[in-house]
């Protein structure tokens, strides 16, 4: 039987999808130049080119006149779900429901499996949501809670979570589910979220599994309460202004 050795190209794409399958290489990012490149992985550029041309075809990477870049995979399936998910508060819920089962087993997964480099990477994402909270900026803010959960996705070490949450993390950035920056401005949240978030932190590098999970499924349940308190509150406003308003509706008035 003859053992086939796979080309120098072919090892080199098997490495570079290793690095995109484990979140190393992220949707969206834009690999360096070939020639820097191939300087880097140690390979000819012929064999570089021939590597990621087999990327492409397996549509994990995608390539245009600005350089090459790891190709939004998931983006293309979503953009549709988001349509039909947006703005609906049944959907919120169930979103949420979903939210706090995954972020339970991401937090007690992260406990047991972080690396250091992963709890350095989230004490440096605490202390910029820490530097955010200071400065009352809730979009800064808001963009470090989501990296933080992200960074708790990768610390998890499953793949599979990582790369689903991810997904629905570009969802959340564009308010489909909720808008983020009312939650935010809402009295007193900041403050909570910020406490729970510390919380969910500490226990993860720490690796108190149990606390982590708690913490992680404590956050979610208060977010959502929160959404919906200020969903109900939206819509009681609503009414009061149509019975303010009624007038324009009725004749003779």
């Amino acid at each position: 039987m003859v053992v086939r050795t796979p080309k120098i190209s072919e090892a080199m794409a098997e490495h570079i999808e290793k690095l995109i399958l484990e979140g190393v290489l992220r949707p969206g990012e834009r690999l360096a130049p070939e020639r820097e490149l191939a300087e880097k992985l140690e390979i000819s550029r012929p064999s570089l080119r021939e590597a990621l041309e087999i990327l492409e075809s397996r549509g994990l990477l995608v390539s245009d006149r600005s350089g090459t870049f790891v190709a939004q995979f998931l983006s293309p399936l979503f953009r549709p779900l988001a349509t039909l998910l947006q703005d609906k508060p049944r959907v919120t819920a169930d979103y949420f429901e979903f939210r706090r089962i995954q972020e339970a087993h991401a937090a007690r997964f992260a406990a047991m499996r972080a690396t250091d480099v992963d709890r350095q990477a989230i004490r440096q994402c605490v202390e910029r949501m820490k530097k955010a909270h200071r400065l009352e900026d809730p979009t800064q803010e808001g963009d470090a809670d989501v990296d933080l959960h992200l960074l708790i996705y990768e610390a998890s070490h499953n793949v599979v979570l990582l790369h689903v949450m991810r997904a629905l993390a570009d969802l959340l950035r564009n308010n489909i589910f909720y808008g983020r920056a009312q939650l935010y401005l809402r009295e007193g949240v900041r403050d909570h979220l910020l406490e729970q978030h510390l919380a969910l932190a500490q226990a993860v590098i720490a690796g108190k599994a149990k606390e982590a999970e708690a913490a992680a499924a404590e956050h979610i349940r208060f977010t959502f309460e929160t959404v919906e308190e200020i969903r109900r509150d939206g819509l009681r406003l609503e009414t009061s202004l149509s019975r303010v308003n009624r007038s324009d509706l009725l004749a003779g008035k």
